[in-house]
């Protein structure tokens, strides 16, 4: 993920709905969820068919990685949903610290005997400072670690009044993926 890609998001995000005079903050979030029905399986090459949507049959592989594939039975239902997340918090550069940069992910399996399941999580930290705000134009160019810079149109410039030069800007942007087979009823 492009960090500069991510302060811009956030940034403009950030400047379109905030009241009072606190410094801006906020969060987005956004899930897509699918389901399947398992209607075949090869456990020799690790190959499970499934129905979505439309009635269209999808093949799907089972990496290595992936335990229990014994327990999936025709007529499971496999849930999958998918998770992007984003916050940020505007703060003054005397609260600490300054321009960094860091990801870290977390990946759950299901325990031994249990359907199979995942859960991994990628998240992406940046700080960057503001290092221009020209209310007439409705901009705000960003700083990040590297020392790269860029400027940004806000959607309400009315909110540049509620930060200056030198303030930090603390982003936050996680994506997650969850899959879980579920038995049928009649299991």
């Amino acid at each position: 993920m492009n960090a500069r890609f991510i302060a811009g998001l956030a940034f403009v995000a950030m400047l379109t709905g905030c009241a009072g005079s606190q410094k801006p903050s906020g969060q987005m979030e956004e899930a897509v969820e699918m389901r399947a029905t398992v209607t075949a399986i090869d456990l020799a090459q690790r190959l499970i068919t499934v129905k979505v949507e439309g009635d269209q049959e999808v093949v799907l592989e089972a990496a290595d990685a992936v335990r229990n594939l014994d327990q999936i039975k025709v007529g499971d239902e496999i849930a999958v949903t998918y998770t992007e997340a984003l916050a940020w918090q505007v703060r003054a550069a005397a609260h600490g610290g300054g321009p960094g940069v860091s990801s870290g992910e977390d990946v759950t399996t299901a325990p031994p005997g249990a359907k199979p399941s995942v859960a991994a999580k990628q998240t992406y930290r940046l700080t960057a400072s503001i290092t221009a705000i020209d209310a007439e134009k409705g901009t705000v160019t960003l700083t990040g670690p590297q020392g790269n810079s860029r400027t940004f149109k806000v959607r309400d410039p009315a909110n540049l009044k509620k930060a200056k030069v030198g303030d930090l800007v603390d982003i936050t942007y996680s994506e997650a993926v969850a899959i879980a087979v579920r038995p049928t009823k009649n299991q």
